[in-house]
C-alpha cells in the first residue's frame, strides 16, 4: 500500500467496522471525540481529585474505551452477523453510556466516580451507573468470547488460522483482565476495621493495596510507586485484546509465513498467550501482596524469571524443525 492509497484504505476499513454494528461504531467515534474534550479539561481546569487532575481519569477511560471498541468491532467483523453479536454489541454500548454518565458527572462535580459511597447520591451513582454496568459488561464479553471460540471465521481471505487463534485467545485473556476489576470493589482491611468499629465510610474499595488511593504514582497511569496497585494487572490483561492479535498478524505476514510452518506459528501464539496470562497473574499476585510495580521483591522476580525461562524453552521446542526420518534438530 502506497502513501497515496492510505486514505482510501482507511476509509474502507472504517466502513467495514461501521457495517458490523453502526451504533457501537458511532459510540466509539464519539468516545474518541470526548478524549479531545478531556484534554481541554486538563489544560483549563485546575482542580485535583485524589492527587490527580480531575479530568485525567476520564481521559484515560476515553482512550481505553475507544481502543477497546474499535478492536472489538474489528474482531466481530470476521464473524457472521447474528442476533447474539448484535445483542452483545447493544449491551456493551449501553453499559458504556451509563459509565460515561457517571464518570463525566462526577468529574464535573469535582469528586470520584469509583468507590465513592460518601453520600446516598454518590453511592447510587457508584452502584447503579458503575458497579452493576461493569458486571453486565464483563458478562457480555464472556458471551462474545464463547461465541468466538465456537464460531468459524467467515473472511478466510484475510484471516489465517494463526490470526483466528490470536483473536480467540486475546478475548479470553481480556475477560480475565477485566475480572481483575472485581478485586478492587471489596472493602480493604482498614475499611473493614472502620465498619466493625461502627464508623461511616466515604470510600468502599480501592485499587491500591497496603495504602490509601491517591499517593505517589507513575506518570499518566498513576499506578502506585509505594505499594501494590491492581490497575497494572487490569490494564495488562485487558490489552491482550490488542497485543495477541498484533503478534498473530505479524506471524501471518508473507515473510514469516514462508520461514515458519503453520504448526510453528500456531505454537508461538499459544506460548505468547500462556506467557501473557502468566504475567497478568504475576502482576495480580504482586499487587495483592502490597508490592509496587516499580519495586518488585525477590519472590516476584523469581516467578518472573521462571515464567520467562519456561517461555524460552517452549519457544525453542516450537521452533525445532523435523529432519528426515522423523528426527528433530
Amino acid at each position: 500500500m502506497t502513501i497515496a492509497s492510505a486514505p482510501s484504505a482507511l476509509k474502507s476499513s472504517l466502513q467495514r467496522l461501521y457495517r458490523v454494528h453502526p451504533p457501537l461504531f458511532v459510540s466509539a467515534a464519539l468516545t474518541t471525540l470526548l478524549g479531545v474534550f478531556f484534554v481541554a479539561g486538563l489544560l483549563l481546569d485546575p482542580r485535583y481529585v485524589t492527587g490527580a487532575p480531575v479530568w485525567l481519569k476520564p481521559l484515560k477511560f476515553a482512550v481505553s474505551i475507544s481502543v477497546y471498541s474499535f478492536t472489538l468491532l474489528w474482531m466481530l467483523s470476521f464473524l457472521k452477523p447474528s442476533r447474539l453479536v448484535r445483542a452483545c454489541s447493544w449491551v456493551i454500548l449501553s453499559m458504556f453510556a451509563l459509565e460515561w454518565a457517571a464518570i463525566i458527572m462526577q468529574a464535573a462535580r469535582g469528586t470520584t466516580s469509583h468507590f465513592n459511597v460518601s453520600t446516598p447520591f454518590n453511592l447510587a451513582v457508584w452502584i447503579g451507573l458503575m458497579a452493576v454496568p461493569i458486571g453486565i459488561l464483563w458478562t457480555a464479553n464472556v458471551v462474545l468470547a464463547v461465541a468466538l471460540l465456537r464460531t468459524r471465521f467467515t473472511d478466510l481471505a484475510t484471516t489465517s488460522p494463526v490470526l483466528a487463534l490470536g483473536i480467540r485467545l486475546a478475548l479470553v485473556i481480556t475477560v480475565v483482565g477485566m475480572a481483575e476489576g472485581f478485586l478492587m470493589t471489596g472493602p480493604t482491611v482498614p475499611q473493614l476495621a472502620d465498619l466493625k468499629a461502627g464508623g461511616a465510610l466515604s470510600v468502599m474499595g480501592a485499587h491500591s493495596v497496603g495504602l490509601p488511593d491517591g499517593g505517589p504514582g507513575l506518570l499518566v497511569t498513576g499506578w502506585s510507586t509505594r505499594g501494590g496497585d491492581l490497575r497494572a494487572a487490569h490494564f495488562v490483561g485487558m490489552h491482550a485484546l490488542q497485543a495477541l492479535p498484533l503478534l498473530a498478524w505479524v506471524l501471518s505476514l508473507p515473510a514469516l509465513a514462508a520461514a515458519l510452518s503453520l504448526r510453528q506459528r500456531v505454537g508461538l501464539v499459544w506460548v505468547a498467550a500462556a506467557l501473557y496470562l502468566g504475567l497478568t497473574g504475576l502482576l495480580t499476585w504482586q499487587a495483592l501482596r502490597g508490592v509496587s510495580i516499580v519495586a518488585p521483591d525477590a519472590p516476584t522476580l523469581g516467578v518472573l524469571a521462571a515464567l520467562l525461562a519456561t517461555a524460552a524453552v517452549a519457544v525453542t521446542l516450537v521452533l525445532r524443525r523435523p529432519l528426515p526420518g522423523g528426527l528433530t534438530s
